[in-house]
């Protein structure tokens, strides 16, 4: 229980109806656990005992009202605890669905390369519903359940003791220790059968999630069937750890019951055996019969406890895990920059001790045109990560117009950059709101102007619904082309002053990329820009060309220059061009 305390904070939002709830389930507790065995104990034996009392007519409405009053007294509690603790629950899952989604976008993109994306989903959407329905559950149950199982005991050790001592009242209440038993080894069995199957459940999602993502590849290779088969064997694994789980779970009821019963016979025998009274009996067997669903429940909620746990724990390897990229404490003023990059002395690892910079020492003047080659893996992509603090420089500096990034705000150092990928990403909203993303105070006319800039204009009002047309899920109606111009159309409505494109001309169609080319041109004027390319056609009139290799800068200058005096550049160059390289 104590496992859950710091997140008894999501309880103070919706404290007004969590009490309610609370109070209406002792309400049911008492009427359950007291309510009853009173009426066996004070009604019945007058009215069918071996010297009946004759009754007035109140008498007799008032007994047979007793029992309907018990059980609307139950019905209005128990409706009421239930609607305002499901009301807390929801409450409770937006607040913590709210904090893991929040954490996820704090995150820098280093920690996305270690996990993977179904599973980052089902800890936000099965975990949080987990942790959930722990937290309501049990702040409802750990009143109303021992409210119900202490008021029948409580009638049990006065009427047993008041009938024939301390015997009778230990006897009967035997049954309550030996309970705890088959609670408390269930408990120990649950936790590591419940996080396997969160596990399990997160392979399932991330199964999905990648079946889905891939489905022209799958198609494309015929791999239907092996799908399936991987499918079925992540679904048998599902099945056979909610089996485990369910072994547990639903073996703790009877096991309660056979030990409650156990308890009854006993007590039969003991009472028989010293004579007590028929209408104490039966009111001491229903007070303990009475003691039964609380025990029950409270072993359920022990087995909801550990399910929580188990959720809690992979909740929190996210939401524990730091921020190693964060705004500083005290950020420097910047407002729009100049674009004067410099890296000093940098190097960069994503695993350690394996290098993927190393000692980069570089200026590139606001208003240079870099272009950056080399063969793949060289290091080109997450030297260009490391201006916008994608990443952090494992040892070195990077900065602009003389100013550490580190030392400014996200929102400062990113509104300062345009970026155009080479795989863009449209929401699925509409066409202008995706637009709207590169700046989102822009007017109509200047996101008309930005697409128009960007040779989109003129395939968005080809839709029936033109700019409000529905990108589709990542962009899904547009074609590979047609999504590269919409993110050049926001890189022209951001008008930052550094650019940086990866690829961003590599799925236009030769009609177009002249277009674009010149667009592109007027883009990058007056603008500090970094180009990835693999075709040299968009980066031979490229002020700069940086050549990488193994992670390190091997050689700088134009075109003219790198072609006659650096053989990677002049192989890569020909390559391209469709030349076979020189023996």
């Amino acid at each position: 229980m104590r496992r859950f305390y710091p997140y008894f904070k999501y309880l103070r939002a919706v404290r007004g109806s969590l009490i309610g709830s609370i109070l209406f389930g002792i309400v049911y507790g008492v009427a359950a656990g007291a309510g009853l065995p009173l009426m066996v104990k004070t009604v019945l034996p007058r009215m069918f005992g071996v010297n009946p009392v004759p009754l007035t007519r109140i008498q007799l409405i008032g007994i047979a009202l007793w029992l309907p009053a018990v059980f609307t007294i139950r019905g209005i509690a128990g409706y009421l605890s239930k609607y305002l603790s499901t009301y807390s629950g929801v409450r409770i899952l937006e607040a913590i669905r709210l904090d893991y989604f929040r954490k996820l976008q704090a995150l820098p993109l280093a920690f996305y390369d270690k996990m993977s994306t179904g599973d980052l989903i089902a800890r936000g959407l099965g975990d949080t519903n987990q942790l959930q329905n722990t937290l309501s559950s049990i702040t409802t149950d750990i009143f109303t359940q021992p409210a119900t199982l202490v008021s029948a005991l409580t009638y049990v050790a006065y009427l047993a003791f008041r009938e024939r001592g301390i015997s009778l009242m230990l006897a009967s209440m035997a049954i309550v220790p030996l309970s705890v038993l088959p609670i408390r080894y269930v408990g120990k069995k649950l936790i590591k059968r419940t996080q396997k199957l969160q596990r399990e459940i997160g392979n399932i999602a991330d199964r999905f999630t990648e079946n889905i993502a891939g489905v022209k590849e799958v198609r494309a290779f015929g791999l239907e069937q092996h799908e399936v088969n991987r499918f079925a064997v992540m679904t048998g694994n599902l099945v056979r750890a909610n089996m485990k789980v369910a072994k547990y779970a639903s073996g703790l009821t009877p096991a309660i019951e056979i030990i409650s019963a156990a308890g009854l016979s006993f007590t039969l025998l003991y009472a028989y055996k010293i004579h007590v009274q028929w209408g104490a009996f039966l009111s001491i067997v229903t007070a303990i019969y009475t003691c039964y669903e609380p025990i029950k429940k409270l072993g359920a909620m022990n087995n909801e406890l550990k399910r929580g746990g188990s959720s809690l724990e992979r909740l929190e390897q996210i939401t524990n895990e730091p921020v190693t990229i964060a705004d500083p404490p005290s950020p420097a003023k910047v407002g729009r920059l100049r674009g004067d990059l410099a890296f000093n002395h940098v190097s960069f690892a994503y695993k350690k001790g394996t290098p993927v910079l190393r000692n980069i020492d570089l200026k590139i003047p606001a208003g240079t045109v870099c272009a950056l080659v080399g063969p793949s893996g060289a290091g080109k992509t997450t030297f260009v990560n490391l201006v916008p603090r994608f990443y952090e420089a494992s040892t070195g500096s990077v900065t602009i117009d003389g100013i550490d990034v580190r030392s400014m705000r996200f929102a400062d150092l990113r509104r300062n950059i345009a970026l155009v990928s080479q795989d863009p990403v449209l929401f699925n909203d509409s066409l202008y709101d995706n637009l709207l993303l590169g700046r989102p105070d822009a007017s109509r006319e200047e996101v008309f102007a930005a697409a128009r800039d960007a040779h989109a204009h003129e395939f968005i009002t080809a839709f029936p619904q033109g700019y409000e047309t529905l990108a589709g899920e990542r962009g899904s109606r547009l074609s590979g082309g047609q999504k590269q111009r919409m993110a050049i159309a926001r890189a022209f409505l951001r008008n930052s002053p550094i650019l940086i494109l990866d690829e961003a001309t590599s799925a236009l169609d030769g009609g177009s990329e002249a277009a674009i080319q010149d667009a592109l041109k007027k883009l990058m004027v007056g603008k500090t820009v970094l180009i990835i390319a693999h075709r040299f056609s968009t980066i031979r009139d490229a002020s700069m060309i940086l050549v990488f290799d193994g992670g390190e800068i091997v050689a700088a200058g134009g075109h003219e220059t790198l072609y006659g005096a650096n053989p990677l550049y002049r192989s890569l160059y020909d390559r391209q061009q469709g030349r076979q390289p020189a023996h």
